[in-house]
């Protein structure tokens, strides 16, 4: 459990570091790029390790292509509905998209952490920080260029990192007790909830910001959770 508490303090610590840099110290956007395309590399190993190849054998082929499809589908419904009502360049439409994209992003996470080690799922929480990071410091730069003052955007930031840490302790504790197959069904519906973040949101935003060198940071993501994965092993 401590392991689990403390891979949950990190992740939800990128929130409130990304909004402080956001409202404070501003990245430069060539550096919010490549953080974005390292983060969405390194979650591509991550999904297929920690989530995809650990529920393979214990579910049939059919239902995992089926629940990961699934997972997608449903991230692409919800991120278009967010996009289509609050504006997919305001401040509060990137906290809101944040948060409900990062609901199930960490539910994946505290799945993830069920009988494993610090190290087997390292890749994955450290992929999930990187990814909030930057998130985090868009859009509380948003909401400030809004009309937000800086302590209420930093509040709402705090709430929503204790939100979506709170997501990924109810996963975990909620999903421990579950039958394999059924907690094999929901990874991979996870995995796809992912996987359509990376190609809706992620890598699209990280090449309009760094352009060629997103191509770089991806791999280097890649290198970076395939060792972490080593180590693990």
């Amino acid at each position: 459990m401590l392991t689990t508490l403390i891979v949950l303090a990190l992740v939800a610590a990128a929130l409130l570091i990304g909004a402080a840099w956001g409202l404070w110290a501003p990245l430069p956007e060539k550096l919010e790029g490549f953080l974005i395309a390292l983060a969405g590399g390194a979650l591509i190993v991550s999904i297929m390790s920690e989530l995809v190849e650990r529920a393979a054998p214990e579910i049939p082929w059919l239902l995992l292509a089926g629940s990961l499809i699934a997972g997608a589908c449903a991230f692409v419904a919800l991120d278009k509905f967010v996009k289509r009502k609050l504006g997919a360049e305001s401040g509060g439409g990137l906290l809101v998209s944040v948060t409900l994209d990062g609901i199930p992003e960490n539910l994946a996470l505290g799945v993830a952490l069920i009988g494993a080690s610090g190290l087997e799922v390292a890749a994955l929480a450290g992929a999930i920080f990187l990814s909030n990071l930057p998130e985090a410091a868009g859009g509380a730069k948003g909401m400030l260029e809004d009309g937000y003052p800086k302590a209420k955007v930093f509040a709402i930031w705090a709430a929503t990192a204790g939100l979506l840490a709170g997501a990924a302790l109810l996963g975990n504790l909620a999903l421990a007790g579950v039958a394999a197959p059924v907690l094999a069904t929901i990874r991979v519906f996870a995995a796809g909830v992912v996987a359509a973040s990376l190609a809706i949101e992620v890598f699209p935003k990280a090449y309009a910001q760094d352009r060629y060198a997103t191509g770089f940071a991806v791999a280097l993501g890649l290198v970076a959770a395939q060792g972490l994965g080593q180590l693990a092993g």
